[in-house]
């Protein structure tokens, strides 16, 4: 089924701001949450459709690409890229505690010992310089990025073989924990080991390359493939070229940013191109033709009405730019600018003095 969207899942216009949009997150939560409609089969497809539209729309990076190009411009992105940045937490624990939001997002329960997960590694961002052209007709691009990788001679461990051990402290749980005694009541405070920083190991014998850090700079080559009919901003996304993850843990995503540069003779608005196109005065008020337009497909023909008129629009239907992920064009429009003539001949000139003793006798009603 189709997705809704995610203004109206909320309820919300357009231009609500952050403020706006976390107000009717949180009414909706109050009152579609699966613990306050335990009766409700509904409530937990509901609640998962609000928390995405709340997670895309209070992110400003996802909001531009959803706004820009609708569920399509989000395409590719995971429920992990969905959702990552988004206080969706917070405000859960705030209406109903940690506890519903750790069950209603399988989280772990209280006490149970497991060791930090690895984080991914941070995501990385390019900004492709392209010109029209590029996301007129589509191109495939290769583009070196600087970044860290894992260091391939400890496969991201950061120690040589056997030269790791657990940590003597948390005894590889990577957390430390202190227990408190205030008469019958006992408080415990789990925090991140000290010693290990949660890896819950340490290193004895660190690795030459990458002196134990597992992970190495490096300059990678990357093929993307620009789309036809991308614009300004549009963003491509590679999974798993960024950042590498700390101790072996899945590198993030590369999101190349297009800027596309002006172009010396179109002008793009949305899918539709416009050009100017000089047309002598003789022309226009006599009507005509003109074959060599600039067209994004090479020169094109176009009818010049009798009598057009300066800063006349005249329309190319399908010329313009291909809508992205999707078939047909745009239009291409033509500005018409009308030049007065300045290298007249003696023949000319004496035949446009006729014309307007003519214009003349016309107006004054002798004609």
């Amino acid at each position: 089924m189709a997705k809704r969207d995610y203004y109206e899942v909320l309820g919300i216009g357009r231009e609500a701001d952050g403020a706006a949009i976390k107000k009717a997150f949180r009414a909706l939560a109050m009152k579609y949450h699966p613990d306050k409609n335990p009766d409700s089969p509904e409530a937990a497809e509901k609640m998962k459709e609000i928390n995405e539209a709340y997670a895309v729309l209070s992110d400003r990076e996802k909001r531009r690409l959803y706004d820009l190009y609708g569920h399509d411009g989000l395409r590719g992105f995971t429920q992990e890229d969905l959702f990552r940045g988004a206080d969706v937490g917070s405000i859960f624990g705030d209406l109903f505690g940690g506890g519903l939001f750790d069950s209603f997002f399988g989280g772990r329960r209280s006490g149970a010992r497991t060791r930090t997960r690895p984080r991914k590694g941070a995501d990385l961002r390019y900004d492709l310089r392209v010109t029209l052209e590029d996301v007129v007709f589509g191109k495939d691009e290769d583009i070196e990025i600087p970044r860290v990788e894992t260091c391939s001679a400890c496969s991201g461990s950061g120690a040589k073989p056997g030269g790791i051990r657990e940590c003597e402290v948390c005894h590889g749980t990577g957390q430390s924990v202190t227990e408190t005694r205030s008469g019958y009541s006992v408080f415990r405070q789990i925090t991140t080991c000290p010693q290990c920083r949660g890896r819950g190991r340490t290193i004895t014998d660190p690795c030459d390359e990458c002196s134990g850090r597992g992970s190495i700079s490096k300059t990678s080559r990357v093929s993307v493939h620009i789309p036809s009919g991308a614009d300004r901003g549009y963003a491509i996304r590679v999974e798993g070229e960024g950042e590498a993850g700390p101790d072996g843990a899945p590198p993030g995503d590369l999101y190349i940013v297009l800027d596309v540069e002006n172009h010396r003779v179109f002008e793009r608005h949305g899918d539709d191109v416009y050009v100017v196109e000089e047309v002598d005065a003789i022309r226009a008020a006599l009507g005509g033709e003109v074959d060599d337009v600039p067209g994004l497909d090479g020169p094109a023909r176009i009818d010049i009405p009798e009598g057009t008129q300066n800063g006349a629009v005249l329309r190319l239907v399908d010329k313009g730019i291909p809508h992205l992920n999707n078939y047909g064009r745009g239009d291409q429009y033509v500005i018409v600018k009308v030049v007065t003539p300045t290298d007249l001949t003696e023949q000319e000139k004496e035949l446009l003095r006729k014309l307007q003793e003519l214009r003349a006798k016309k107006a004054s009603g002798r004609v």
